[in-house]
C-alpha cells in the first residue's frame, strides 16, 4: 500500500512561486508514474502534469505550460511541482496521484493512489 502526502499550500499573492511536495510511503515510488491534479470548487477534476516514472516524460495542461514545472526525486520518495508566476485561476486544492502504468494519462483513469490534497489559494 502506498500513502502520499501533499504540503506546500497556502494564501499567495498573484505572480509568486510555490513547491508543492508529495511524500510517498511504502517502495515502490520509483516504479510509480506520477501526476498533479487540481480541483477548484465547482469545476471537475484536471490533470495539471504528469511524469512517467520509465522514461520521466512530461504532460503539461496548456493553462500551466511555461509557468509549472513537474519532477521527481526517488532516493527521497518525493514528487515536486514548482508552480511560478501564479494566477488567481490556479486556486484549488492540489492532489498528487501515483500509477503503475508506464505511461501516464492526464485523465482521473488508472490513478490507484491519491494524497488527501492541499489547498492552494492565489488572491491579492
Amino acid at each position: 500500500q502506498v500513502q502520499l502526502d501533499e504540503s506546500g499550500g497556502g494564501l499567495v499573492r498573484p505572480g509568486v512561486s510555490v513547491r508543492l511536495s508529495c511524500i510517498a510511503s511504502g517502495s515502490i515510488f520509483s516504479r510509480l508514474s506520477m501526476a498533479w491534479f487540481r480541483q477548484a470548487p465547482g469545476e471537475d477534476n484536471e490533470a495539471v502534469s504528469t511524469i512517467s516514472w520509465a522514461d520521466g516524460s512530461t504532460y503539461y495542461a496548456d493553462s500551466v505550460k511555461g509557468r509549472f514545472t513537474i519532477s521527481r526525486d526517488n532516493n527521497k520518495d518525493t514528487l515536486y511541482l514548482q508552480m511560478n508566476n501564479l494566477e488567481p485561476e490556479d486556486t484549488a486544492v492540489y492532489y498528487c496521484a501515483g500509477s503503475p502504468e508506464i505511461m501516464p494519462t492526464p485523465t482521473l483513469t488508472g490513478y490507484a493512489y491519491w494524497g488527501h490534497g492541499t489547498q492552494v489559494t492565489v488572491s491579492s
